[in-house]
């Protein structure tokens, strides 16, 4: 109430003892200052907190560490030895780099960012982080990006990276691919890293939700993670990524004190100060404890707290509040005497103050983000904070570049330097205090070298005794399966077989009975994880509220306003569906939490993310990307799929391009079933192939399948396929099989007048329309193939071509998509509810005929380029060019270039299906 300044809305019912406060508070001020004020009232608040007097809480505190020197616990360990190996480690993380850089100039690589927070990773290292050898998933540590060469140059120092390995530092190719990820990538090293988070956002928000999944496990009763905390180190300037803080509120508000931010506060972005006119620390600590966290501020070394406790009047606090980030990164460039002269000098108070200390004294007091100690404190504070249910950020106040010497701490420039001079390296090397390891005549060569203690060494011991108290190396990642998971029944998926028996239903329908049916498997059913962001209704899946409920961390508090309906909204604790809210990064982020369960917990889980297709790839491709790097496994379900098929909602929902960026991702498979049994088909495969059946083609791939809101009568499966090799089922995996045969025509040129449709999706509709119209008016017989997957058909075609242009002498392959056509006569038209560019993936494979006789094929496409419009289907097709008359246009006009009919037959299915030929393309956005 008083911060929002309406204090003056409530009654006061003694005046006169309200005055008297404020007078005494205003003796104060104009006595002992606003500082003195400050303190007293922090005091009052102190004691009013105490008493249990309910009062809104401060979102900003002095500048000052959170934890008084007198409040700090004993530190276990021995800070000379850990300094050592700090020191060691700081070294191999800068030459790795360095001779990178000189084996391939420009290679890249990052200096300064390890540099700044090695500390922070040591504390963690040595004290905190739990590891995987007990045989439970230990903790989980989201390492910063830009500090991966301290994280190699650790495990280096373990024995679990060779000095070969440190040399081929972004380096990938060659060697078996075994060089290490520029970051952490854990597609390219799965046994090493366990999360990607260059991306910079991404990490904060997928450790926030993986934090939240944990506890789903835990109350759901399928996995014990009441022992694992989950870490994420972020830098300041990530922080202004919507990502990095979106989504705080929800750590908040589901009580994850199993959760640990952090932020690496030295002030420096990449180009420059992150706050130079403001104080980045103040900012976010307003921002995280608003948020409802436990704040823990680290600003200040060791050697400050002389100072601070002489600091009766609060000079030196006033100082340092109202100094900002900028003046700040320039004391930590500047020597002794600037620092004197003008943070200490232009009180005489603070001159004063430090009149005892030397100019080098004044350069070397710390930073708190280097001080053992404080960071100790800092941490073992944040694991104590367990049962608090509020999760915990550390801001640590560090120097960017620190121990790099001058040219590098604190530069704006320090981020893009990669390489350092002789001199630069001795001077690195002397101020780790490293001469007995690293002699001069070392670095008079080209190629300085690592340093690694021996085995019997103290250093090397200790930092193997500390890795085994707390369960062996960090990071690790492990697929060993500690619950494997079990493949539903084939009954499961019979429903969608069976067709929809005269009933008018989409395939989003089909879906949801399909998801019902898997959570009701005895088999996979708790292991499945419904996700819908806020539109379960739009979708039909409301039905699922009631039956499997929506997890809720505190239960559901409240009756809701529709209790006494069958389909009532019902949360849990041990609810199955994560209805996330309107969030699709958040979605994102839980699916990618489940989607890598089986690795980061040893508990496969199954995903199935349900969403408007729209705002998949387009909103929130980073984070699919970023699913991909994680091996994440799952089903991406793509709802109100196509250009055309959701009417009325215009450009910004209808979607046209998402198979097109999905082709993008290559471990995406990606689909667009027409019908349920085409669906039902992809899900049984993709989770055999994710999670079982002894395939030899890669499982770490996750499915992005489409389902459309348009109903119509859902067909049974045929018992068997018209053609090709497999079974129906395997034709449909595979990404083409034949839907129809052309209908036979009586004539004496029947066999000249054929032709061939593709169709995916929705686009069925105007496909068999055309047959039929193509039949009747034109005699063309048209048959009809079904293409689910034109990206599968694509890439085993890029194969086959591949493997010809590679192996000269050996048989030519033929790509799949061209046998499966061979049989197949006349030109081919496909049509599709997206970008033409969707079927134009096989155009390359199918153009040249497969019969082996040189013959060209006429091949044309009709998609939805352009952008979205408010209308019928209808309309929308037609604008788009996709309707059974331009379908059937195309199909005439391609028996045209064959020579097959006349332009006079083309121009006759133009005026009978009124399409306009002088209208502006569709793609054309000033379109009136």
């Amino acid at each position: 109430m008083i911060f929002d300044g309406h204090v003056h809305q409530l009654p006061d019912i003694d005046p006169t003892e309200t005055r008297e406060w404020l007078d005494s508070l205003d003796a104060v001020v104009d006595t002992h200052g606003k500082t003195r004020a400050r303190y007293l009232l922090s005091r009052l608040m102190q004691r009013a907190n105490d008493s249990q007097v309910s009062f809104p809480a401060t979102v900003s505190t002095p500048y000052v560490n959170t934890i008084p020197v007198e409040q700090e616990p004993w530190f276990p360990g021995d800070e000379h030895i850990e300094r050592r190996i700090r020191a060691f480690v700081r070294w191999n993380a800068a030459m790795m780099v360095v001779k990178a850089n000189k084996a391939a100039d420009g290679i890249g690589g990052h200096l300064s960012t390890f540099a700044s927070s090695a500390a922070l990773y040591e504390i963690g290292f040595n004290h905190f982080f739990r590891g995987k050898d007990d045989g439970t998933p230990g903790d989980h540590v989201y390492f910063q990006g830009h500090a991966a060469p301290g994280i190699y140059a650790r495990a280096f120092m373990e024995g679990r990276l060779t000095a070969d390995d440190l040399d081929h530092f972004r380096r990938e190719i060659g060697r078996g691919g075994r060089g290490l990820s520029s970051y952490p990538h854990p597609r390219l090293m799965p046994d090493f890293w366990e999360f990607p988070t260059v991306s910079m956002g991404l990490g904060p928000i997928t450790s926030l939700y993986h934090a939240r999944f944990n506890r789903y496990l835990h109350n759901r009763r399928i996995d014990d993670t009441s022992e694992s905390r989950v870490w994420a180190f972020i830098g300041d300037g990530e922080c202004d990524e919507p990502e990095t803080l979106g989504a705080i509120s929800l750590a908040a508000r589901e009580h994850l004190d199993n959760l640990v931010f952090v932020v690496n506060c030295n002030l420096q972005r990449l180009d420059g100060p992150v706050r130079g006119n403001g104080k980045v620390i103040q900012e976010l600590e307003a921002v995280f404890r608003g948020a409802g966290w436990n704040v823990i501020k680290v600003i200040w070394g060791s050697k400050w707290d002389p100072l601070l406790a002489q600091d009766k009047d609060g000079a030196l606090l006033n100082k340092m509040n109202n100094t900002v980030d900028g003046e700040f990164q320039r004391y930590a460039v500047e020597d002794g005497e600037y620092i004197r002269d003008n943070f200490f000098g232009p009180d005489d108070r603070l001159r004063q103050m430090v009149s005892h200390l030397s100019d080098d004294d004044l350069r070397n007091l710390p930073r708190g983000g280097h001080d053992y100690r404080k960071l100790y404190a800092a941490y073992k504070a944040a694991t104590e904070n367990l049962g608090s249910g509020r999760p915990t950020v550390i801001l640590c106040k560090t120097v960017k570049g620190w121990t790099l010497g001058e040219g590098f701490e604190g530069r704006n420039s320090t981020h893009q330097i990669k390489k350092m001079t002789k001199d630069q390296i001795v001077a690195l090397r002397d101020r780790l205090y490293m001469h007995d390891e690293i002699p001069e005549d070392a670095i008079e060569a080209e190629d300085p070298p690592y340093f690694k203690p021996s085995e019997d060494s103290v250093e090397w011991q200790y930092m193997m005794e500390r890795r085994k108290a707390l369960d062996g190396f960090v990071p690790t990642r492990s697929t060993t399966a500690r619950r494997p998971l079990e493949l539903p029944d084939d009954a499961t998926f019979q429903e969608l077989r069976q067709g929809s028996g005269g009933q008018e239903v989409s395939t989003t329908m089909g879906f949801t009975r399909l998801l019902r049916n898997l959570t009701r498997d005895e088999k996979i059913g708790k292991r499945i994880v419904p996700i819908i962001p806020d539109e379960a209704r739009t979708f039909g899946m409301d039905g699922l509220f009631k039956e499997i409920e929506i997890y809720a961390a505190q239960g559901q508090k409240y009756e809701p306003v529709d209790h006494d309906l069958l389909l009532s909204y019902s949360e849990s604790e041990s609810g199955q569906i994560l209805e996330e809210g309107i969030t699709e990064a958040g979605s994102m982020s839980s699916f990618i939490a489940a989607g890598s369960s089986y690795a980061t917990r040893g508990v496969p889980m199954l995903p199935f993310y349900t969403f408007y297709s729209m705002f998949g790839f387009q909103r929130t491709g980073d984070l699919i990307w970023q699913a991909a790097d994680i091996r994440a496994r799952g089903f991406l379900m793509a709802a109100t799929a196509g250009r055309t098929t959701l009417l009325g909602e215009g450009l910004q929902h209808q979607d046209g391009h998402s198979l097109v960026l999905a082709s993008t991702v290559p471990a995406v498979q990606a689909y667009d079933p027409a019908f349920a049994y085409e669906l039902a088909a992809i899900v049984q495969a993709g989770i055999a192939r994710m999670y079982g059946d002894g395939s030899p083609r890669e499982t770490d791939v996750f499915y992005y399948i489409t389902l459309y809101n348009e109903n119509y009568e859902m067909p049974a499966m045929p018992d068997e396929a018209l053609s090709g090799d497999g079974t129906l089922a395997e034709q449909i995996v595979e990404g083409i099989y034949k839907y129809a045969d052309g209908p036979i025509l009586e004539g004496p040129d029947d066999s000249a007048k054929r032709a061939t449709i593709l169709f995916s999706g929705i686009s069925h509709t105007a496909a068999r329309e055309a047959q039929s119209e193509l039949a009747e008016h034109y005699g063309v017989s048209a048959e009809l193939w079904s293409v689910t997957s034109y990206k599968a058909l694509r890439e085993e075609g890029l194969g086959a071509e591949r493997h010809n242009r590679l192996h000269p002498s050996a048989d030519a392959r033929v790509p799949l998509v061209a046998r499966r056509l061979a049989e197949s006569r006349g030109p081919i038209t496909a049509v599709s509810d997206f970008m033409a560019m969707v079927p134009d993936q096989v155009r390359q494979f199918v153009t040249a005929s497969a019969h082996g006789d040189g013959a060209h094929r006429t091949f044309t496409t009709l998609g939805t380029d352009g952008m979205g419009r408010s209308d019928t289907r209808e309309a929308l097709r037609r604008f788009f060019e996709i309707d059974t008359g331009h379908v059937v246009v195309a199909v005439l006009s391609g028996l045209l270039a064959d020579g097959t009919v006349d332009a006079a037959t083309v121009q006759d299915a133009i005026d009978r299906y009124d399409i306009d030929p002088d209208i502006a393309d569709p793609w054309d956005s000033y379109i009136d």
